[in-house]
């Protein structure tokens, strides 16, 4: 029984798109008088073609791969680095590494990569490095290494600096100058991250208050992703979620 509900899914589903997308006609014949070939040639022919440029499907791919195979990528960008030792190959490998959560054995080739580069330090290259530096508790080097380098040129750079500048200000107990980062970039940066951390911060500050507006807009901007969207921050929506709930039962 499943079986057939399953076929009949499918042909529903191949008469849709063929509708919709204005496919050649005589795909609809083959549909309806030979509903199982007919509706799979039609998937692999119309259907899935076009699925490999979505973005969403691409996505979910690469996912699938990076959790059937999480050091794929460190074990391409090692082989890379031994048949050529270059900046750009040890930065290929110190990506890879933080990938995985690896930050302290990135830190070395962020180094090198640097040292390795001719001229000014890329300013991309010296944020990663302080980035790695942050998660492995090294804040005082990782401010220090913020503002000896040049401000990146755009404004999304510039933005994600901030973000990890309030970060790190953070974790050394400069809690002031963190939010007044945090509350300048949450209007600009993509993502939910520095709108969460702002909350989190005012939380700690005991500013509920500004804390449930600014967490009712993560919930306002949750609602308009799919779940594919939300899947990449789950933990951090779940966060917000219940601390929203929580906050609005104690008003």
């Amino acid at each position: 029984m499943l079986f057939y509900i399953g076929i009949i899914i499918l042909d529903v589903a191949c008469l849709i798109h063929l509708v919709r997308t204005g496919r050649n006609t005589l795909w609809l014949s083959a549909i309806i008088f030979m509903p199982v070939a007919g509706a799979l040639a039609y998937f692999v022919v119309e259907v899935l073609p076009g699925m490999r440029h979505d973005r969403h499907v691409r996505t979910a791919r690469a996912r699938a791969i990076q959790a059937l195979d999480p050091k794929r990528q460190v074990r391409a960008a090692r082989d890379a680095l031994d048949l050529s030792d270059t900046a750009e190959n040890r930065l290929k490998l110190a990506d890879a590494l933080v990938g995985l959560g690896e930050h302290a054995e990135a830190i070395p080739y962020y180094r090198e990569a640097i040292r390795m580069t001719a001229g000014d330090p890329d300013v991309r290259t010296q944020g990663k490095l302080a980035a790695a530096l942050y998660e492995t508790g090294q804040g005082a080097e990782a401010l220090a290494l913020l503002d000896a380098a040049d401000p990146p040129l755009g404004q999304s750079e510039r933005d994600r600096q901030q973000l990890l500048r309030g970060k790190i200000l953070e974790h050394l107990g400069r809690k002031d100058e963190a939010l007044e980062l945090y509350e300048d970039v949450v209007t600009r940066l993509p993502g939910e991250e520095a709108r969460c951390r702002y909350a989190a911060l005012l939380l700690d500050q005991g500013w509920d208050r500004k804390a449930i507006v600014v967490l009712e807009e993560v919930e306002s901007r949750m609602k308009r992703l799919d779940r594919l969207q939300r899947a990449a921050d789950a933990d951090m929506y779940r966060w917000a979620t219940e601390t929203l709930a929580r906050l609005r039962a104690a008003k």
